[in-house]
């Protein structure tokens, strides 16, 4: 009788005890995909070349996009660095100067037409290589990586290259924001409020 009170009061007891804590992680992750363990995609652009009684190959494949992510990430890192680096009073010695970096551009075509049509000629390149090596990449045929650019002068392995994949794509994703900001704070005035309060012109 003793052990089953005992008992008793000890259930009863244990009701009202603490629950145990676990620590909670204050670690902040700003990599969706390792944080959701796949590729992240609320839109679900990367599912768009599925979609049934759409027309044949109307949308891209995966592979498509992202080379395309990668290339564009590429150019938006340079066109920031750019427009810091003139907006910081450097200049390539003998070339043209813009009052502005919006307007550069025309700038350069006007003052110097043999230089900006040779740098043209080497973007036309560029782009028709990577497009012809990349493959049938928009059906999603390529054997190609996307946003392998075909050497490792680095000699790095594939753990390290695999990691500074990831970071590139961060960047890059970065800049493109970062470019759109600045062309939406050339354009529409007030539409970045963040450079505003930083002084920006």
């Amino acid at each position: 009788m003793k052990l089953a009170l005992l008992t008793a009061l000890a259930g009863s007891a244990a009701a009202f005890a603490p629950a145990p804590v676990s620590k909670a992680s204050t670690s902040l992750n700003l990599n969706p995909e390792a944080a959701l363990g796949e590729n992240w995609d609320p839109m679900g652009f990367s599912k768009m070349h599925e979609i049934k009684g759409a027309f044949p190959n109307m949308f891209p494949n995966p592979q498509f996009l992202e080379e395309a992510e990668i290339k564009h990430g590429r150019m938006s890192m340079l066109a920031w660095t750019g427009v810091w680096a003139t907006s910081s009073g450097l200049h390539f010695p003998g070339a043209p100067v813009a009052d502005d970096w919006t307007n550069a551009l025309s700038v350069w075509a006007r003052e110097d037409p043999g230089g900006f049509g040779i740098i043209l000629a080497f973007i036309m390149i560029a782009e028709g290589e990577g497009v012809s090596h990349a493959g049938d990449n928009f059906r999603g045929l390529s054997k190609k990586v996307p946003g392998d650019m075909g050497f490792n002068w680095m000699g790095h392995g594939e753990a390290t290259v695999e990691k500074y994949k990831a970071v590139e794509k961060r960047n890059g994703r970065a800049a493109m924001i970062a470019m759109a900001s600045l062309f939406a704070m050339k354009s529409i005035p007030g539409s970045v409020p963040i450079m505003d309060l930083l002084g920006a012109n």
